[in-house]
């Protein structure tokens, strides 16, 4: 098949097309570098069956040959990237997906939509089922994501419902592992560089507050078992690791890991910085045969390698 990923030089990404050029997919890459990095499929470039295109979908996007399924990962994903511009960010889950939505239709092609974890807002149902609405708040910093990826997610439906376009939606929570971004702001590697670096590790409040991580080895083989679900399961499915781990333990543990000298230092918490966070994975056991597999410390392990390698300790 011909599959476009689009923010395929991203963190996750660069792992789909990966796994999709494995199995024996031709993948058109696009990215416009904005969180991506072309460091993180430099693997790929040179491989018959891979293409990279630089390309922002705010703008419209033309490829002339047949198209047969949509990855759109495209946005950035992390509080310290979607909030360094905005309205870009809005404009990626709004215009960005509404282009994305009109080349599947073209091309009679089905597109997988990644939303967020972050549509829950700061949940007062724990752990979070996919029928639970959320708690959002529309005018605070973190909205130009979690409203943009809610709309996203409306966006698709509404597609659905009117061009009968195939579509599917997936929840992402906490996602973790080798060609995460060192100055993403995401907390493993926010830790991991803190403790490699010997240096304090930032805790936002008391450290109660609670996420799950999944191994993104894990994450992949979720997003590409709803892609290839019957046509009837259009989500949204939550994809995540249930196990809920408090950010002072997820700090001790890394500080364990690393053999660090690092201290554990306090700070406020940030506007509207959630709770708790969980998936109910339910769904995705029961429609898509999918649970994820990595013990969180193996994969913080092979994590806290890539970031040694890559920082040259």
């Amino acid at each position: 098949m011909r599959i476009v990923v689009t923010g395929g030089a991203g963190f996750i990404g660069s792992h789909l097309c990966e796994r999709l050029i494995a199995k024996g997919n031709e993948v058109i890459c696009v990215d416009n570098l904005f969180t991506g990095s072309e460091n993180n499929i430099k693997q790929l470039l040179d491989n018959v069956h891979f293409q990279f295109i630089k390309h922002d979908i705010v703008q419209p996007l033309f490829i002339e040959e047949k198209i047969d399924q949509i990855y759109n990962l495209a946005c950035p994903a992390s509080t310290v990237q979607y909030q360094l511009n905005p309205v870009h960010t809005i404009k990626a889950n709004t215009l960005g997906v509404i282009n994305m939505l009109g080349l599947a239709r073209k091309h009679g092609a089905r597109i997988l939509q990644t939303s967020t974890s972050e549509v829950y807002g700061d949940p007062a149902v724990h752990p979070q089922p996919e029928e639970y609405h959320g708690d959002v708040n529309p005018v605070g910093p973190r909205a130009c994501y979690d409203e943009g990826k809610r709309v996203s997610e409306t966006l698709c439906f509404d597609y659905h419902r009117m061009h009968g376009l195939e579509i599917k939606i997936v929840r992402i929570f906490n996602t973790y592992g080798p060609r995460m971004a060192f100055d993403d702001g995401r907390v493993v590697s926010n830790f991991i560089i803190q403790a490699l670096k010997n240096e304090p590790i930032t805790i936002y409040g008391d450290g109660s507050q609670t996420r799950s991580f999944a191994y993104v080895d894990d994450l992949v083989l979720g997003l590409i078992a709803m892609m290839n679900s019957k046509k009837e399961i259009t989500g949204p499915i939550n994809l995540g690791n249930p196990g809920e781990k408090t950010m002072l333990e997820l700090a001790k543990q890394i500080i364990a890991l690393t053999d660090s000298s690092s201290k554990i230092v306090h700070q406020d918490l940030p506007v509207d910085d959630p709770r708790r966070r969980c998936p109910d994975i339910t769904k995705a056991k029961e429609l898509l045969e999918w649970n994820p597999t990595v013990p969180l410390e193996e994969g913080l392990k092979k994590t806290i390698t890539n970031f040694k390698t890559r920082l040259s300790l």
